[in-house]
Parts: structure tokens; sequence; C-alpha cells
């Protein structure tokens, strides 16, 4: 077996050997010297070893001032390991300092590096139009009173194969895991863990605690499965990837790997050799540097080619634009190489727009092929809902696809992802049920989680036995979903949104590994009924997704004579066809889509007043067919009849969409 490290500043590497994961003195030790190093890189060939052999490096080099990097008492993991074993004995505490954690480290697993079979489960390769994001935890999924899914599966890579069904049933076309390359769950205070994942120990490995059985040999075939099972259901799989930091923290923090091996490589740092941090987390992963971007990119190939991922969203992702003493870089090498390579350039690719240090950059993201996080839509939308003023123009050139951010021009298809809720802050249940955060359970005395979130409780904190405030609530929950999947870009939902999943207002569970941070699996009849409603919007974005593309210009209409080029043209409207109103105190907005020469297609109403409105309807010649109306308690018919009046009453925070009849 040939193993390799790449550690530039190194003066010698010893390559430890164990007889298993929870030995606690190696087997042999394998010293490499000079004739063991070709530039930066150490490597041996050993014989009589294969695969399911466990291993661990130490390191020697130069201890410079302020420097903390080497420390040969430590036993590093190898950052290109595919397993990871050892948790039986594993005492992060034992990282830290000076003493030898022989006896409590981590080790790497020699394992098959096969190919994923993409024959027998292609990739669904959905377009970017009618991509629709489902953002789940693996461990939190299957959990939860009522869960379906067999016992011992539960939280496990195999229990979310049981649960493909319902998410084929609510008709997602592409599910995206938060962090499931190994990380340290006791990266957190004592009495808690790191229940999220985004405290990365390796970018090769996938976690361990999500594995059904303790085999590290097995745990790649188990991903493997479950890759292929959402393939073979015409589901896309995209994973969440921690690239900005890891978990060793500051300078004060465990050495477990890349510090060990060369911390100055791997993290960004000032002249006295402090750690600079843009990630929040202690540490900034410096990828502008050769090196770095080599492991990022075959992290990368080892999740896109030997586990069949379709594509990654990078955590924090434009920290990775950053180069040498932070600076932001307009072309970022490592982006540049992963649009150059043939085996990556087709995934789809996500990020967050911002990071710690204060860079937000969304239209102008420096990568032409990496859609970006729309935190502006979420919180637009919010607050058009919530009835602040000052929010109707802002909720109009959401409905367009954002061009007031995108250059004047509405982002180009795959460019904006449109999002009310994601695992960071409230659910969609508790955005319209908590008017203040209530995070005491993770032991910060409720200062940790975002202060400002757009959120309102309707009249009651919490849970509420108040009928106004329940229908109040349900209405605001469908009107929002509505906003979403209506508009241009590419919709992504949280876990559970659809059946009012709550989390008792907390809005930072990243710590709550029990039912605040598992799914809802015992809906109730309101429950049920909005997940419906969730549905027949999912079945009505797919019918009408040229409607809601941004790649095909809606021209705006400036009168009634639909003169404007374009495909299709948007009007505005307020409680008066073709008199929208964009004043500051607005809280009405109407819409529609028109064909040059069959007139408008669709119509939206919009009331966040908090009384009834009349609006007038334009004239469509075939009759309008109702779809949706928040206001009205009752389920819409799957077949509506039509109807041909000229106006509708909307009730207060309600939404109404009609529609052409050849449409549904």
């Amino acid at each position: 077996m040939n193993f390799s490290l790449a550690a530039p500043s190194a003066t010698r590497v010893e390559l430890l050997l164990f007889s298993h994961g929870n030995a606690t003195e190696p087997d042999q030790v394998v010293e490499l010297h000079a004739q063991h190093r070709s530039g930066d890189i150490w490597h041996v060939e050993v014989e009589g070893v294969g695969i399911g052999c466990c291993y661990a490096y130490r390191v020697f080099g130069p201890l410079l001032p302020g420097r903390h990097g080497y420390n040969p008492s430590k036993l590093l993991l190898d950052p290109c390991a595919r397993a990871i074993t050892g948790w039986d004995v594993y005492k992060r505490v034992d990282a830290l300092g000076a003493m030898p954690n022989t006896a409590r480290c981590l080790k790497g697993v020699v394992t098959e590096r096969d190919r994923f079979d993409f024959q027998a489960a292609p990739r669904p390769r959905h377009s970017w139009q009618r991509t629709l994001i489902y953002e789940l935890h693996v461990g939190g999924f299957s959990r939860g009173q009522g869960s379906p899914v067999s016992q011992e599966a539960q939280g496990t890579y195999l229990g979310l194969i049981e649960l493909i069904p319902y998410l084929k049933e609510l008709g997602i076309t592409t599910v995206e895991l938060l962090p499931v390359m190994a990380f340290d769950p006791h990266d957190a205070p004592q009495g808690r863990m790191n229940y999220w994942g985004y405290s990365p120990l390796s970018w090769m490995a996938p976690h361990h605690g999500y594995q059904q059985g303790d085999d590290p040999l097995q745990i790649r075939h188990q991903v493997r499965q479950l890759v292929s099972a959402c393939h073979q259901a015409g589901l896309e799989v995209l994973v969440d990837v921690v690239y900005n930091h890891t978990c060793e923290g500051n300078q004060a923090g465990p050495t477990l790997s890349w510090r060990g091996i060369d911390d100055r490589l791997y993290y960004h740092q000032n002249a006295k050799g402090d750690y600079l941090d843009v990630s929040g987390c202690g540490n900034s992963i410096a990828a502008n540097r050769p090196l770095v971007r080599r492991l990022i990119l075959e992290s990368m190939r080892c999740w896109a080619l030997e586990l069949g991922v379709d594509g990654f969203r990078f955590d924090l992702g434009i920290a990775l634009s950053r180069g040498e003493e932070l600076a932001p870089l307009d072309k970022p090498p490592l982006f540049e190489e992963i649009e150059a390579d043939p085996e990556l350039s087709d995934l789809k690719l996500v990020s967050e727009p911002w990071d710690c240090g204060g860079l937000y950059r969304l239209a102008d993201f420096p990568a032409k092929r990496i859609g970006s996080w729309n935190g502006r839509f979420r919180d637009d939308v919010r607050r058009f809902w919530k009835g602040d003023e000052k929010s109707c123009w802002a909720m109009g050139q959401r409905l367009s696809g954002s061009p007031d951010l995108f250059g004047g021009q509405p982002a180009v298809l795959g460019r904006s992802i449109t999002f009310l809720t994601a695992h960071d802050g409230y659910t969609l249940n508790d955005l319209v049920s908590y008017g203040t955060k209530h995070n005491l359970a993770n032991g910060e005395d409720n200062r940790d989680g975002d202060n400002h979130n757009n959120n309102w409780n309707h009249g009651a904190e919490g849970p509420c036995s108040d009928p106004a405030i329940a229908e109040l609530r349900n209405r605001q929950l469908i009107n929002m979903l509505a906003s979403l999947l209506l508009a241009p870009g590419v919709p992504m939902l949280l876990m559970g949104d659809e059946v009012r999943r709550s989390q008792g207002g907390n809005n930072n569970t990243w710590c709550q590994n029990n039912p605040l941070g598992w799914m809802h699996w015992m809906p109730d009849e309101e429950d049920l009924a909005l997940k419906q409603a969730l549905q027949r919007l999912i079945q009505l974005r797919l019918k009408l997704a040229d409607l809601v593309n941004p790649e095909i210009p809606h021209a705006e209409a400036k009168s009634t004579r639909f003169d404007q080029p374009g495909h299709l043209i948007r009007q505005w409207h307020g409680i008066k066809v073709g008199q929208p109103d964009w004043a500051s105190w607005s809280h009405t907005l109407a819409w529609s889509l028109n064909d040059r020469q069959r007139g408008p297609l669709l119509w939206c109403g919009m009331n966040a007043y908090s009384g009834d409105l009349n609006f007038e309807v334009p004239r469509c010649d075939r009759g309008w067919k109702q779809v949706l109306d928040s206001g009205c308690n009752e389920a819409a018919p799957s077949n509506p009849p039509v109807w041909e009046g000229s106006s509708r009453t909307l009730k207060s925070r309600s939404l109404v969409v009609l529609v052409d009849p050849s449409l549904c």
C-alpha cells in the first residue's frame, strides 16, 4: 500500500500502523526521511498491509516563535483518509496541550476508491428551471415520535432511503444534506454536542454517526446506497460542505490533522501567527493556496465521482474567495479550477454569498456557475407579509427575479436560490408563532442566534388555542410558500416546514439532537392541510415552469397595450387594474403575466393589509380558474370551475391565484 502526505514544511514524518481502530499503541512505526520526499509530498510503500489498515501520522517540523502547529506528541489524521476509526477511545481534550494523544487518537482507514456506478444509477440531472431543493438533516429527518423508519435505521444514511417515497410524494426534485463529511460532535461547550456538523474533521470521510453498524469499511457503501436509491427515484443529492474552516478552532484549539501537518499552509494567519477568522469558528482556510485547493478539489471528486453526489452547497462560500491577508479576490483560483475541471464543472453548485468578516457578494459572486442563497428574498417576503412599511416595492423586485440586485436584469437561471427558512434560523411555523427567540436550551443565556428575523407571533407567543390567531398564522404560512413558489429563481424548502415543524422558538438548534432538531412525524389535520397546499403549489409551479423562468424575459408593461418585446409581459396592479401602489405605506400588490396574443395567463393578488380589500381582476377571455385562496379554510377543488367575475374580495393578509383554464 502506498501512503503519501503533503507536508511542505515538515522535516520528518512517521507513519504509525495500528492493528485496529481502538488500539492504544501502534504495531509498527515507519520513519520517513529525505529519501521518502518528492517536493512537498512525503510518501512510502509498505508491504503486507491493505484494505482496512488503520493508520495515523506524526509530523516533525521547526517550532517558530508564535507558531502553534508542529507538535510531535500528537498523532494526526490523514486529510485524504476515506474513513475514520477510533471513536470509542477518542478524547478531544487529549488533542490539546503537549501531552501525547496516542492512546486517544483517531485513525484513518485504508478503503477502496472505486467510482460510483453511474450506469446503474445515473444522475437525474434536473434543469435548474424544474429544480426544487429540500434541505434536511440526515440524523434528524428519520427521527421523531411516529417516525415510519425502522428503529435500527433511524438517524442513518440507510434510514433516509426509507423516506424517499415521502420526498417524492411531496414533489421536490433535490435533497440538500446538512454536513455529512466527518465532523467532531465534541466540538461544543461542555454538556452539549455538535449536532448540525459545521465542524469538519475530514473533507473525505463520511460522518460515522449516520452509519448503521460500526464497520468503517461499510460507511462508504451505505452512502452509495443512499445516493443510488435517490437517483433511481429521480432525486438529486447535494451535500453541504464546510471548506471555509475546520474543527481545530483557533491557535488554542486541538491538534487533530491540518494544524499538525502545516498550519501555516492551511490557515490564514497574521505576522504574529495568530489565526485570522471570517468563519466565526476560530480559523479560516487559505483556499487561495495551491496545495489547499488541491485537497478541496480531491474532496469534491471523492464525493462526486466515488460516492455519486450531484452537487455541493458551500457553507460561507465567499470566504473561499479570500486571498492573502483575507483580501477579497475577483478571480479566486479555487472557483476557476472548479469551473475548469471537466468532472466537476457540470455539477449543481450553490453557495452562501456572505461570511462572518462582512463580505457579501450576491449578484457579483466571483464564480459564474455557482448559485447564491438570496437572503434578500427571504427578508423582503417576510417583511411584506408581516405588514412592514416600505416593503411593497421590494416585494415586487423579488417577484420579478430581483433585478435590483442583479444589475437591472432578473437573475439568470441557477444564480438565485430563493428561500424562506433554512437550518440556521426559525422554522416557518416558528416564524409566525414567536416574536422573540427562545434559545435558553442552548446554554448561552439566549445570546446565540440571530436577533433580526422579521418574525411576528400574530398576537400570542408560541402555541395558541385562539382560533382567530391560528387561522391567521395558517394563512401566512400559505402566503409565504406561494410567494416562494411563484417567484423566479430556484426555491428551497426546509425539512418539516410542510407540516409546521416547530423548534419551540429556538432559532439556533445547532446542539439539539432531540425533538427540537428532529422531524415532525405526528401531523394533525391542520399540518396535513398545509402539506396538501404545498403539494398543490409545487404542482402548479411545474405546470407554469415557463412563466417563472427568469431566462424567459418578462417585459414590464407600463400600459395595457402590451407592445413591449418579450415572450411574456408582467403587468403590475394594485386594488385597481394597472394601478400598482408602490407607496411606503402600501400593503397590497397584484400582478399578471400576459401573452401578447392571448392576454392574461395568470393573476395573483396579495393583500398584506389588516383588513379585507376588493381587488379588480383583469379580464381573461376564457375566464379564470382559482387555484389558490389562502383566505379560504376549505381545500381548493382539484378541478375548479371557471370564474368570470371582474373583482375579488381578498381577506386580510391573504393571497389569491387565478390562471387561464388551459394551464390547469
